[in-house]
C-alpha cells in the first residue's frame, strides 16, 4: 500500500486498522506508524493512535519524513508469534531482515 486517502477525522488508528486488515495481521500489538527521517534511518518518531493525520502532515517538520508502517514492539517470544501469526510473524521477520542487510551494506561501504 502506497498511499491513503484521508480527511480531517481519520486518525492514526483508523489507518493502523486498515493495513491490520489489508496485511491480514491479528497480533496488531506490535505494530505502528512512524515518521522515519529520509536521510538518517536512525530517527524514527513513534505516532500516537489518536492523533488525527492531517495534523501529522501539516507539521512543517514532517516534510523531510515519510510515514512507514512498523513493527515497533517485539514480542517476548517469537515463536508464540508464529503460532499465533503467521502474518504479523512474517512481517517482523522481512522487517529484521531488512534492517540487517541495510547495516550489513552500509557496513561494508564504509569499510571500502
Amino acid at each position: 500500500t502506497k498511499a491513503f486517502k484521508f480527511d480531517k477525522t481519520t486518525t492514526v488508528k483508523d489507518i493502523v486498522v486498515t493495513l491490520k486488515d489489508k496485511l491480514s495481521i491479528r497480533a496488531i500489538e506490535y505494530f505502528a506508524l512512524v515518521l522515519e527521517q529520509q536521510y538518517s534511518i536512525t530517527k524514527l518518531l513513534l505516532l500516537h493512535e489518536d492523533e488525527l493525520i492531517q495534523k501529522v502532515v501539516q507539521k512543517k517538520d514532517t516534510h523531510d519524513y515519510r510515514c512507514l508502517f512498523r513493527v515497533c514492539f517485539i514480542p517476548k517470544d517469537p515463536v508464540d508469534l508464529l503460532q499465533d501469526d503467521p502474518s504479523a510473524f512474517e512481517y517482523l521477520f522481512l522487517q529484521v531482515r531488512q534492517a540487517l542487510l541495510g547495516t550489513y551494506c552500509r557496513s561494508v561501504l564504509q569499510w571500502r
